[in-house]
């Protein structure tokens, strides 16, 4: 089975750590300077702040794409800070970059073939099916090609396509990026749906509302530095994050 009843798991316990996290591109300034925060398991963790911030610098680090320079990253209980990002895929870390990242000449089937190809197991065919009755939308259109579904209908395909990975934590960047309201709801409400089945879920969005209105916790960057951290309600309910980060 891909998924876990929430309330058959075990007891919320740290699945992430960063401590004192610095990370930059190759030749240039350090971007992430000195991060460090916790995720526990089962939770929905907001990363909010303005462009620039270094909110999507922190998931490619966590995931490995940017080389952390100092401290140190733990995850599921190993630290993970030296490995590639195919090890850290492996071992249950999944990223779900902005933008599109599907094959457009590709079925939405085949895209979903192509989500499971670290695994060699013979349950990826039960796995399919019981992701494509998770989205039923995507098992009416399972033979259409990526290319042509809406940018809503492909965000939801590649949410499908990473969780046949059978992760334990996902991190999606801007998911609402380039969605009509009405997708981005959608959108929203599968990643919750997700999150209820056991998942534990990051979340980097500029829709910064939106973000907190889904999360348990929330942290805010400001120029490569943790500037606020707390639960969601705190963080929307600040005066200073409105004025600053959330339109008053």
């Amino acid at each position: 089975m891909l998924w876990t009843r929430i309330s058959e798991a075990k007891t919320p316990d740290l699945i992430l750590r960063l401590n004192d996290v610095v990370s930059g591109y190759v030749g240039e300034q350090n971007i992430l300077q000195g991060i460090s925060f916790d995720v526990q398991n089962g939770e929905v963790l907001s990363i909010i702040g303005p462009n620039g911030a270094g909110k999507s610098t922190l998931f490619k680090t966590i995931f490995g794409a940017v080389r952390t320079k100092e401290g140190s990253i733990g995850f599921d209980g190993h630290e993970i800070a030296n490995l590639s990002s195919l090890e850290r895929l492996r071992r249950g870390l999944l990223y779900i970059p902005q933008g599109r990242t599907n094959f457009p000449a590709m079925t939405v089937r085949e895209n979903l073939e192509m989500g499971a190809f670290t695994r060699n197991d013979n349950q990826v065919k039960d796995d399919i099916e019981e992701v494509l009755a998770l989205f039923p939308r995507l098992s009416r259109i399972q033979s259409e090609k990526a290319g042509n579904l809406s940018g809503g209908q492909q965000k939801m395909m590649e949410i499908a396509r990473a969780v046949l990975l059978k992760p334990k934590l996902i991190m999606a960047d801007e998911p609402s990026m380039g969605l009509d309201p009405q997708s981005t709801s959608a959108v929203f409400d599968k990643l919750l749906e997700i999150n209820a089945m056991g998942k534990t879920l990051m979340i980097v969005e500029q829709n910064a509302r939106k973000a907190l209105s889904v999360s348990n916790r929330a942290l805010v960057l400001v120029t490569g530095k943790k500037r606020f951290e707390g639960s969601a309600n705190e963080i929307a309910k600040s005066q200073e994050v409105k004025k600053l980060y959330l339109g008053g």
